[in-house]
């Protein structure tokens, strides 16, 4: 694997995680919630237009994990309400720990 440069003053970072992810456009506040199916659901003030959804979830994100908006990509499902995203420098347990994640 690979090692690419992180952000965080000079750390190497060799980690990775992905999650699939439901965007709720329009929502009346910012927030996470897991779904019934065990899904994630992310709620955004911002509308589904030019873009402004999906770069509302890049900054949501980065806000919440604690790292640089950079770090989250969109991988897939630009113009989708399901969208699979990449957070370089965490790993998939950092990225459950930071979003309060609980599998029940």
């Amino acid at each position: 694997m690979s090692q690419r440069k992180s952000p965080h003053k000079g750390k190497e970072a060799s980690a990775s995680a992905t999650i699939s992810v439901k965007i709720q456009p329009r929502a009346s506040k910012n927030e996470i919630i897991r779904r019934e199916d065990g899904g994630l659901k992310i709620r955004l003030t911002a509308p589904p237009v030019d873009g402004a959804a999906n770069e509302a979830l890049v900054k949501f994100l980065a806000h919440k994990l604690g790292v640089a908006k950079s770090c989250v990509e969109i991988v897939s499902g630009q113009t989708s309400r399901d969208k699979i995203i990449r957070i370089d420098g965490l790993s998939s347990e950092d990225v459950e720990r930071l979003l309060y994640i609980r599998n029940e």
